[in-house]
């Protein structure tokens, strides 16, 4: 018998600033630090898996990415995609994709640190 895989465990952004990336997923999305990170990440207490923004790893450049995570799809669950829209919006930030209902509920998409496209359902 083969061994598979239970499904993703951990996720993680690779940024340039992981300071300014941790700030804005604590002022726009409202997620809470872990108490515990490595020292070149921040981990988030999210459920069921955890969220971090970490330094990039050894040999990899985003400098020539035309979009960092492009050709991947990170979606987050909220209680109510319509407020978390309504409030990013109000803070500036970019909607790359406006809200539209989906098999997960109302969802939408939007600019995170260092221009990834996150995607935010629920509610």
């Amino acid at each position: 018998m083969s061994v598979a895989i239970d499904g993703p465990d951990f996720v993680a952004l690779q940024v340039h600033d992981v300071d300014a990336a941790a700030a804005f997923c604590e002022e726009h999305l409202g997620l809470r630090r872990a108490a515990v990170s490595p020292p070149h990440a921040v981990v988030f207490d999210t459920r069921p898996t955890p969220f971090a923004v970490r330094a990039l790893l050894p040999g990899v450049s985003l400098t020539d990415a035309a979009q960092p995570g492009l050709g991947v799809v990170l979606w987050f669950r909220t209680t109510d995609a319509h407020q978390l829209h309504d409030q990013l919006v109000a803070a500036g930030v970019k909607i790359v994709e406006p809200m539209a209902d989906s098999p997960f509920g109302p969802k939408f998409s939007f600019e995170g640190p260092e221009g990834y496209t996150l995607t935010a359902h629920g509610g």
